[in-house]
């Protein structure tokens, strides 16, 4: 006796599309209340269907829209309004910015930091923005397409696969966005500031969220991608500090020496064109070398972002000048040929 063959399982069906009608249907056995009033005014079940997949579907769909457009307002008025209040100096990084030493809120008061705490401010609403944007729209979308009866599963699925591949197509792209992001947030570096990045130096023009655009001391506009930065030196963020290395005849007085320089530097401090520019009262250091050319004596300065250059340049115009008047003889460069005079032989 043949054994009854038993039947292979066949495959597991796919969620299918859903019509509007039979989505319909279904909520009219829920008790919906367009079907239900249609029902009774008609006296006709389908004049409640019809009534439900005309008028019950749109309108759903329209208050999710509705609903989603209000969110997004809503995110982006607090947004706005956050960014506000940062900029202001009333919330956040502003008033960080209030809780700084004496000096250090007096130069973050300054034109060029307000405008820096601007525009960190104005670009990082701005990526909030988008973000919500996105986000919001998406699930408004997603939601529309469940309302029409439409399977949002296989959707879903097919987004992430598609998103597991842009992700490896793309992943320098997502790092310098990302790096951006966390530039702005963090103000490593502003428009305006002098950094070195590694393999270029000079001044900031413009950041934004993939490059940032640098102009060196020769005119060369360098753009350097933000996920390639791994190191930021910034010499025009808080404070800056001159350091002179002024170098001495082996011969002279080094105690003398150090004076004169302090004097100088005192001197430059208490001049009107520069009392603003240096914080700190000057300092000489002490002897920072010894070679056979001469000694070598360090002088530092502290100065406000970006003038170290200018203040150590006139420093180096008023040493020159100090040292003639005092007959202090600077060191001998390498290669130098020093002739003394024989002294005459006593009879």
């Amino acid at each position: 006796m043949l054994a009854a063959a038993t039947p292979s399982p066949g495959p597991t069906p796919s969620p299918s599309f859903t019509s509007p009608l039979t989505e319909a249907a279904q909520r009219c056995d829920q008790g919906s209340l367009i079907c239900s009033s249609f029902q009774d005014w008609f006296g006709s079940v389908r004049a409640g269907v019809w009534a439900q997949t005309l008028l019950g579907t749109p309108l759903r769909i329209l208050t999710i829209v509705v609903l989603g457009l209000v969110l997004r307002y809503v995110l982006h008025r607090l947004i706005g309004r956050v960014a506000e209040r940062i900029v202001t100096g009333s919330a956040g990084l502003g008033r960080l910015d209030g809780r700084l030493s004496t000096a250090s809120a007096i130069l973050s008061g300054g034109p060029a930091s307000s405008a820096r705490r601007e525009q960190r401010a104005r670009t990082t609403a701005s990526v909030l923005k988008s973000l919500t944007t996105g986000v919001v729209m998406t699930v408004v979308l997603l939601m529309v397409l469940q309302t029409l009866g439409i399977p949002i599963g296989p959707i879903l699925a097919s987004a992430g696969i598609l998103g597991v591949a842009v992700g490896f197509g793309s992943q320098a792209l997502v790092k310098d966005f990302l790096s951006g992001i966390f530039m702005i947030v963090e103000d490593q570096y502003g428009v305006g500031d002098v950094v070195d990045l590694g393999e270029a130096s000079g001044v900031v023009e413009a950041v934004g969220l993939r490059v940032t655009r640098l102009r060196d001391t020769d005119g060369a506009v360098w753009y350097v991608r933000n996920g390639e930065v791994l190191r930021v030196g910034n010499r025009s963020q808080g404070w800056a500090r001159a350091v002179l290395d002024v170098g001495i005849a082996y011969g002279e007085d080094v105690d003398r020496a150090s004076e004169v320089l302090l004097d100088v530097a005192h001197g430059l401090q208490r001049d009107p064109a520069f009392a603003a520019l240096v914080l700190e009262d000057p300092e000489v250091t002490g002897v920072e070398s010894v070679s056979a050319e001469g000694v070598v004596v360090r002088l530092l300065v502290k100065t406000a972002p970006m003038e170290q250059w200018g203040v150590a340049r006139e420093l180096r115009r008023r040493i020159k000048l100090r040292f003639d008047t005092e007959g202090i003889r600077a060191a001998y460069g390498p290669g130098a040929v020093v002739v003394h005079e024989a002294a005459e032989p006593k009879e």
